[in-house]
């Protein structure tokens, strides 16, 4: 029997979907399941993107250009001028998804063998990335009594080698809802100088910072030109996760040339996707400032309500719509599967992320989960009472 690649036999699990079966056999109970596992914003898209694709014009629904059609890159490199990053519109590369981007990234600046250290924890899927990619995760650890601020220069310097190509950052952070002063970023503009490194950063939650914090981007250095290249996505800040639209953004020609290549070989981005992104920039601020008070309202009652329980710990996000809880629990896996499995409070149960996932280093978080407060007040309120219900029954 032939057998499957060992690439293929090391990808990891996602930790945010790996529990899905058993939340189906909730269901199959007649459970009600309160899912803090995904980062699915409950908003509405705005209206002006769907009505983009309704009433489109087209005959024929074609390709488009690799590095995805001139209009829609002008349009993103407006909005990035608006938002203090001096880009064109040939610096940047449509992808599908940030996903996309970030495999592009990772092939155009690392060989097999390559590392690219992050402040961990991270976003799941860099795991996943870096094994297709045939990269190496060096992690440096933050830690959430220190809020997942970025470790001391020294903690990168350190595991700094020949074969590192990068340090890949997400601002804000996904999964801690950490987010990067300006003086950090420039510390971190100054680590990839001094070794000639780039210096990568997800932004996609680049809209979604709280209390009056504003968010910083990298390309506002304009010393890491050549250094540095950002990840981003119309998902969250349109609320279009199925869209499937991202980019790359690099004022580095050799990478955005060398990410076309990757581009060309899976033809183009997804036409309707396009159109509707397109639209979704002349989304009013208004919008913006609607959905930024309602998510600072929502982690508000979540911190508040988290840290009434005895024995939880909880980092307190900036940014984004994650947090980083600490559960008096020994092993976060095992429980999140016995809330789906054994356990119900009046015929209802949550769903979280076991944090392990988000950390390359074995052994580390463990006994913690990531929650995405992107569920209503009133449904964040009863989640922590089943959650708090669930701590006092359950059994290591």
């Amino acid at each position: 029997m032939p057998s499957v690649s060992n690439k293929g036999k090391h990808m990891p699990e996602s930790p945010i979907r790996k529990l899905v079966p058993y939340a189906e056999k909730a269901y199959a109970a007649k459970k009600t399941v309160y899912h803090l596992n995904i980062g699915q914003p409950d908003i509405k898209s705005p209206e002006i993107a769907m009505e983009a694709v309704a009433h489109h014009n087209l005959e024929i629904l074609a390709y488009t250009r690799s590095e995805g059609s001139q209009e829609y890159r002008e349009k993103i490199a407006k909005y990035y001028k608006k938002n203090n990053i001096p880009v064109e519109a040939n610096d940047l590369i449509v992808t599908t998804g940030g996903s996309e981007a970030l495999l592009f990234a990772m092939g155009s600046i690392a060989d097999a063998d390559d590392e690219i250290i992050i402040p961990e924890p991270f976003y799941a899927n860099y795991n996943g990335f870096a094994t297709a990619s045939d990269v190496k995760i060096v992690p440096v650890i933050s830690k959430i009594e220190d809020n997942f601020a970025l470790p001391p220069i020294s903690e990168f310097e350190k595991l700094i080698t020949p074969k590192t190509k990068a340090i890949l950052i997400c601002n804000p952070g996904n999964p801690t809802g950490y987010l990067y002063s300006k003086e950090e970023i420039q510390t971190l503009a100054e680590i990839v100088k001094k070794h000639d490194l780039f210096l990568v950063a997800d932004e996609v939650y680049r809209e979604f910072t709280y209390d009056g914090s504003k968010h910083y981007s990298i390309l506002e250095e304009e010393s890491l030109a050549e250094h540095g290249i950002i990840i981003d996505s119309v998902s969250k800040r349109y609320s279009m996760c199925g869209a499937r639209i991202g980019c790359l953004v690099s004022k580095n020609k050799q990478v955005i040339s060398t990410a076309l290549k990757f581009a060309q070989a899976r033809l183009s981005p997804p036409t309707f996707a396009q159109i509707a992104s397109e639209a979704a920039l002349q989304t009013p601020q208004s919008y913006f400032d609607e959905v930024i008070t309602e998510y600072q309202d929502r982690r508000n009652t979540l911190v508040a309500a988290l840290k009434a329980i005895p024995g939880v710990i909880v980092g307190e996000p900036k940014g984004a719509f994650y947090c980083i809880v600490q559960l008096p629990v020994k092993n976060s896996d095992k429980f999140a599967q016995w809330l789906l499995e054994e356990f119900d409070d009046n015929g209802e149960t949550i769903m979280v992320a076991p944090a392990a996932g988000f950390y390359s280093s074995p052994g580390v978080g463990l006994n913690q989960v990531r929650i995405a407060y992107v569920l209503k007040k009133e449904s964040l309120i009863r989640a922590v009472e089943i959650l708090k219900i669930a701590l006092e029954k359950y059994n290591d």
